[in-house]
């Protein structure tokens, strides 16, 4: 028994070989944009695209609306197997099948395979797809062997369609083989909008295991994207060319890979956070008891925090979440069904093209509700209240709070690196390496400024005084005279011999306390650090002299530099301890007094917040592993655009989120929550590294207040990069959202409750994007965007949008048009949410292809609607409402699409109950 696939590949060469001249493209490594961008495999799946020509009706006037059902009889079994069917084409004798019949690569198909197929009539299509079956009648079929249709000269066979009893022909049906990725260049037929000739599009879909990235390239996009669906349309464009798209639809593993290296950094930052709760020292009555308490619930949440974590670690199969499952507690930081939605746009005369949108479930804390509102309410909310309990602890404000755990991130990243640079310092003076030498005081001096300049603040001074007020008995000692410990730093600084430096005893419990004792504190570190520069400046200066008069007699140089070795690490050794004591006088008192900033805050609003901390953390974790997603895949399609690469590094990324929530119920509180997690991902910085391993996955450093998402690309695509990327620069991100309801739940809340939630984000977020074009302007070149209009066309589009939020229109979905334009005119990448990125998701996405097909690519006006339909009806977006519920059917009724804007409504017989 011969397999197709061998005969198919013997017998149909230069076939083939056409494919791979559209294919081979994506599998040349690192030759072209394309390389990153699709990066797709051959398939050798094969695809029928059945069309049907003078059938017979029962009576004259019968209009048919009319199927084929594909059964598949294998040599071996003699056994009629129901395979697939077409979609039902509507009010035409000569039906042309927008659904092609897929046969993937796995499944047996041989030469003597045969293959039935038999036309049907629907009398009554309302009844919806389960009851089409009681609804339909017998027209006639047909069957054909494989090996027939693979030899044909054309790939085509044109059969008779004949009743049930052989006899009476009732019509023909035309069957192509069409060879994936193939398509005619050459000029349409007659193209006609009228339902009687179906002349359109074909609609085919492959998989592939392998991933979108393919089996042997870009190993770095497999280690993200998974299980890969595709879908392949032709439609026709205005000047009667066929335009070729390929719909891609891809999960990512970091859907569960982000939120456990999250965990992982919280688990890791609680757990310090506890223990200088606990090095705090000896506190009076009062303080002790509050820190008792903040300690007791932080463990909690702590165990909590563990729990999850070990959870996730048991997951196992898919790499999504799906809708069904965005309220179970396991899986609250998981982001709801996180897609790479994609379109690769084939144009018979414009450059090939490739469009992304991120889909996800808008970030929001489903297992916590939403009773109280969201994150957006909650914090404003215990911010008011936290103003209100002086009387049990001391009030500080968010902005020193959050000042507090940045000196104490700066603590625990620096002192170690100083640490480290001044034994290499001396290690460097122990070989008698001046070059060595001079460049580890260098790294030394750097990171010893930073670390003093972080304790120029107020803050620690007075929170050290707040410190020492809540110990068991003081005294407060004021200064005779006020003193500027900047202008006393800064006059250290420059010092070229400091005074000998007086060691301080840490905080006195039971003596005077002198508010200048911790300016005196931190800066005798920069004196110590002024000491070592100038014993090396000193030592240097010697062994220069040295050399020189070795020039005259070398064998007296020999022996001063060799006595000198050991001169220079002893003369080094004692200042080096002295740094790294006065250092850790700094980091002890440092640490306390912004441990005892940290205790007010907590002990304040227990539980709500460490609560709030969670819902923020859960929060944000969806919004992140969906933004690390987005911005993994456009590092990979844009890696040969030199102005992108230069505009990333010089200004920073775009992220703009289209959000469909109403501003009614429940959703109003997941508003609430997307609008905080998103504006947090503000603290998320990006830098590109070069992949030491074959694992790609993103590494993730950092705490609440500041992350650090360092992407792995392998070292060919990493020398593409610019010198300052490569060289470690931060990649800043700009997100913006917008939102604009669009269901029944909105029209309530436009009739009779409250937009002004919607409003103010949308506001708020029109004047980030305002500076970030701004900031774009003033730093890149006029021709930085080539595949674009010119910036003037961006100033009337902001202006645009300025204008339809001012509006306060009900629906004005042309907002979100506006900035997703204007999103992708700036090399930006696109995210669209919904409750749970299935339904309201599925319509925007699938509008705006057909909406870039028509204004970008030429799509003939006339097949807008019916492009749209067909995307919807068989492309991407249904299958991923397959995958989520197990059910081919949008979750929406008739009654709720009466409320949707027109453009947002699913077609006929792909809607009805489903659960979400």
């Amino acid at each position: 028994m011969k397999d197709l696939r061998e005969g198919y590949q013997g017998n149909i060469a230069q076939g083939r070989s056409q494919e791979v001249n559209i294919f081979l493209p994506s599998l040349c490594l690192l030759h072209t944009q394309l390389v990153c961008v699709v990066a797709e495999l051959f398939y050798f799946s094969f695809v029928l695209s059945p069309a049907c020509k003078g059938l017979v009706a029962a009576t004259r006037d019968r209009k048919l609306n009319t199927f084929i059902q594909v059964s598949v009889v294998h040599p071996a079994e003699h056994i009629l197997t129901r395979y697939s069917s077409t979609e039902i084409v509507e009010g035409t004798r000569d039906p042309l099948f927008l659904t092609g019949v897929t046969f993937p690569p796995e499944y047996p198909i041989y030469e003597e395979t045969k293959i039935k197929l038999t036309v049907y009539d629907v009398k009554d299509k309302s009844q919806g797809t389960v009851s089409i079956l009681l609804h339909f009648f017998f027209l006639g079929c047909t069957t054909f062997r494989v090996g027939d249709l693979v030899k044909s000269k054309e790939q085509q066979l044109t059969l008779t369609l004949r009743t049930s009893d052989g006899g009476k022909t009732v019509g023909t049906i035309e069957v192509n083989l069409v060879k994936m990725g193939e398509f005619e260049d050459g000029e349409m037929g007659h193209i006609t909008t009228d339902a009687q000739d179906q002349k359109c599009a074909l609609v085919r879909e492959c998989t592939t295991p392998e991933g979108l990235s393919g089996k042997d390239n870009l190993p770095s996009l497999n280690a993200v994207l998974k299980n890969p669906i595709c879908k392949l349309y032709r439609f026709p464009t205005s000047d009667n060319k066929w335009m070729r798209i390929r719909e891609q639809m891809a999960e990512t593993t970091l859907s569960f890979h982000v939120p456990k290296e999250l965990i992982n950094l919280h688990i890791k930052e609680d757990m310090r956070r506890n223990q200088e709760l606990k090095d705090l020292g000896e506190l009076a009555p009062h303080w002790d008891n509050m820190r008792k308490s903040v300690i007791a619930h932080c463990d909690q949440m702590l165990s909590m925090y563990q729990d999850t974590l070990a959870e996730l670690g048991k997951h196992t199969g898919s790499s999504f979440k799906s809708s069904c499952s965005k309220g179970e507690k396991t899986l609250e930081f998981i982001p709801i069904n996180l897609h790479l939605q994609r379109m690769h746009v084939h144009s018979p005369r414009l450059k090939d093209a490739l469009y992304d949108v991120i889909t996800v479930g808008a970030p929001a804390a489903h297992f916590q509700g939403f009773k109280n509102g969201g994150l957006r309410k909650l914090l404003s909310k215990f911010e008011a209240e936290r103003r209100n309990t002086g009387y049990q602890c001391i009030y500080y404000s968010p902005e020193n709070t959050a000042k507090a755990k940045e000196v104490l991130s700066n603590i625990n990243h620096l002192q170690p690196l100083i640490s480290s640079h001044a034994d290499l310092l001396l290690n460097s003076a122990s070989q008698h390496s001046p070059d060595s030498l001079k460049n580890s005081l260098k790294m030394l001096s750097e990171k010893t400024e930073l670390f003093v300049h972080a304790f120029k603040d107020q803050l620690v001074r007075s929170a050290l005084l707040a410190l020492y007020t809540a110990r068991p008995g003081c005294v407060i000692k004021k200064p005779a005279v006020p003193r500027n410990s900047a202008e006393e730093g800064d006059d250290l600084k420059h010092q070229d011999h400091p005074s000998q430096i007086k060691r301080q005893d840490s905080i006195p419990h039971h003596s005077e306390y002198d508010e200048e004792e911790w300016d005196r504190v931190w800066a005798n570190v920069g004196k110590s650090l002024n000491c070592v520069i100038a014993m090396v400046d000193r030592l240097l200066e010697k062994d220069s002299s040295k050399i020189k008069e070795g020039e005259n007699d070398p064998s007296a140089a020999d022996c001063k530099v060799l006595h000198a070795g050991g001169d220079w690490y002893e003369q080094l050794y004692p200042l080096v301890i002295t740094l790294k004591d006065c250092m850790g006088e700094v980091v002890t008192r440092a640490k306390q007094s912004m441990a005892f900033v940290l205790l007010q805050e907590l002990a304040c609003g227990l539980p709500q917040c460490l609560m709030l901390t969670l819902r923020r953390d859960i929060v944000f974790s969806q919004a992140l592993a969906g933004l690390v997603c987005g911005f993994i895949i456009k590092l990979h399609t844009s890696l040969h655009d030199q102005g992108f690469l230069q505009q990333l590094h010089t200004v920073g990324l775009l992220v703009q989120y289209e959000g469909l929530l109403s501003t009614y119920s429940e959703e109003a509180g997941m508003l609430e929550d997307m609008a905080v997690g998103i504006s947090d991902l503000q603290k998320v910085m990006f830098k590109v590294i070069e992949a030491k391993s074959e694992d790609f996955l993103p590494i993730i450093t950092g705490r609440r207040e500041h992350y650090v998402i360092e992407v792995q690309l392998p070292a060919k695509m990493f020398e593409l990069l610019p010198q300052e990327i490569k060289e470690g620069k931060l990649l800043r991100m700009y997100p913006v959202l917008f939102n604009v309801g669009i269901n029944e739940q909105q029209t309530l809340a436009e009739r009779f409750g409250d937009t002004t939630l919607q409003e103010n984000i949308n506001q708020e977020n029109l004047e980030l994007l305002k500076e970030y074009y701004n900031l774009f302007t003033e730093k890149m070149p006029p021709d930085c965007l080539p595949h674009f209009q010119e910036q003037n066309d961006l100033k009337g589009l902001l202006e645009n949008l300025h204008q339809n939020i001012q509006a306060k229109r009900r629906k004005n979905v042309e907002i979100m048009w506006l900035a997703a334009t204007i999103c992708r005119k700036l090399n930006g990448v696109r995210f669209t949410c919904c409750k749970s990125a299935k339904d309201r998701t599925s319509m925007s996405v699938t509008l705006e292809q057909c909406s870039i097909l028509r204004d970008e690519h030429q799509l003939h006006k006339d097949f807008f609607i019916r492009a749209l339909d067909c995307m919807r009806r068989e492309g991407c977006r249904i299958e991923n409402v397959l995958k989520n519920v197990k059910c081919r059917k949008y979750a929406f009724n008739m009654i709720q699409l009466m409320a949707f804007p027109k453009y947002y409504r699913p077609p006929e017989g792909t809607y009805g109950k489903a659960d979400t």
